[in-house]
């Protein structure tokens, strides 16, 4: 299974016609038709529908595309380090994180890089720890920002002084919307949206008193925005943390914070071993000068 291959592959599955792939690949149609076919008998497996003007792809070939374009990507990326010039600092720096306020640390230490180096160029992806973790355990990621509680042996990192607060996201109209915080009993009977991560983690157990079984979990989500949509239809109230969906002004959705307080900690996390750049090594040192400021003048 060659890399060149694999990039003829994506380009079928991205364009879904052999003749526009093959235009935009500079390669003959029959090169191209005969590459398709050897690799679906390399794995033996059929990977296109091909249909009169419309090539789709089986669930075996959704499953390669996934996996090839994680191949491409890596190896795309192995190749800008290697080529990277010893004298200057260029590269790309991949980082993860979930919903959080804490990102705005991270878009501090890219700042205050910008001007010194403009070679370095950041690539941010969101998605909940689940993704975050995988994404970095495979390389596709150089940096990944947890939210929450999280098992790090894996990883070397870095405790970030600020930290997040759980609550609930509710309509304006919402009865619970009166009061100023939410407790463990106020939350028992009504249907909630919860995240997945936290619902696998069971990080709000400690905090309820009572099973976490026992809520009444109407959906799960791993992107807050979309569930605010849920709670302004009417469909629960959202567990999330605070600072993530706009409840200012005209927006028909507060936010309340549980009480007694839960915290959720903000965590940087690289791969054990792993060789930093000098781009990954530039970023990490303004994100630890960052975060040492900020711990500094909270002291």
């Amino acid at each position: 299974m060659e890399l060149r291959v694999l990039r003829y592959f994506l380009a079928v599955a991205r364009e879904e016609n052999i003749t526009a792939a093959a235009q935009t690949l500079h390669v003959t149609q029959p090169t191209l038709s005969k590459q398709l076919m050897d690799l679906e008998g390399e794995f033996g497996k059929k990977l296109f529908n091909r249909g009169k003007r419309k090539i789709t792809l089986t669930e075996d070939g959704m499953l390669l595309r996934k996996r090839a374009q994680e191949l491409i990507d890596l190896a795309d990326r192995t190749e800008a380090e290697l080529r990277a010039s010893d004298e200057t600092v260029t590269g790309e720096v991949c980082i993860g994180a979930g919903e959080t306020r804490g990102v705005r640390l991270l878009a501090g230490a890219v700042e205050e890089l910008r001007g010194r180096y403009p070679g370095i160029r950041y690539s941010l992806f969101s998605g909940n720890g689940e993704d975050v973790a995988e994404r970095l355990d495979k390389g596709l990621l150089d940096f990944g920002l947890f939210v929450g509680n999280t098992d790090f042996k894996k990883y070397d990192y870095l405790k970030l002084p600020v930290s997040d607060a759980w609550g609930l996201i509710l309509r304006k109209d919402s009865p619970l919307a009166a009061q100023a915080d939410i407790r463990p009993a106020d939350i028992r009977e009504i249907p909630l949206l919860c995240s997945r991560q936290a619902l696998i983690r069971n990080e709000l157990s400690g905090w309820l008193g009572y099973a976490f079984e026992q809520l009444h979990i109407v959906a799960t989500y791993n992107l807050v925005y979309n569930a605010s949509l849920f709670v302004e239809a009417g469909i629960g109230a959202a567990i999330c943390i605070e600072g993530l969906v706009n409840t200012t002004g005209d927006s028909p959705l507060c936010f309340r914070p549980f009480r007694p307080r839960i915290a959720a900690e903000l965590t940087l996390a690289w791969k054990k071993y792993q060789l930093l750049t000098k781009a990954q090594e530039k970023f990490l040192e303004a994100v630890q000068r960052r975060a040492g400021a900020y711990a500094g003048r909270d002291a």
